[in-house]
């Protein structure tokens, strides 16, 4: 009996651990500021999936010439993508269709990027995107930026 309770409390606090350390990993990526929530597809055929297969929900943030995306349901205290502005290629903009609108955000707006002849979606909030393509579009002179 004592085996079992204290199995089930170890059970417990090792449960309140992990999610106070998802927590702290989210207020510390914060706590710079410049960040949104963003849902990446990485590596997207030509023809459009609305299967809603592949999205994975994450947190960007904005460091210098760059986009950092970080999963949300994830330990790393390293971003999973890193975006340079130079290398970005904006493709289209679009809605979710389908499967697809039940895998992000009610909100959201897909946005289509080639990244070093990477094909990726970036899913975001329309004032993400307003953002986002701010900053794009910001880059100092005499860097290429393409924005359809």
């Amino acid at each position: 009996m004592v085996l079992a309770l204290t199995v089930c409390g170890l059970v417990v606090l090792l449960v309140v651990v992990g999610l106070f350390v998802f927590g702290l990993r989210r207020r510390l990526i914060q706590r710079s500021g410049g960040t949104f929530d963003c849902s990446l597809r990485w590596d997207v055929p030509e023809k459009t999936d609305t299967s809603g297969k592949g999205w994975s929900y994450g947190v960007a943030r904005y460091n210098g010439d760059r986009v950092e995306w970080y999963r949300v349901f994830s330990y790393a205290p390293r971003p999973r993508r890193t975006l340079e502005r130079a290398s970005i290629d904006v493709a289209g903009r679009r809605l979710p269709e389908g499967e697809e609108e039940l895998a992000l955000l009610s909100d959201a707006v897909i946005l289509t990027c080639l990244h070093r002849g990477t094909r990726l979606e970036l899913a975001m909030s329309e004032d993400a995107l307003t953002g986002f393509l701010a900053w794009l579009e910001a880059a100092p002179p005499g860097q290429r930026v393409n924005v359809a």
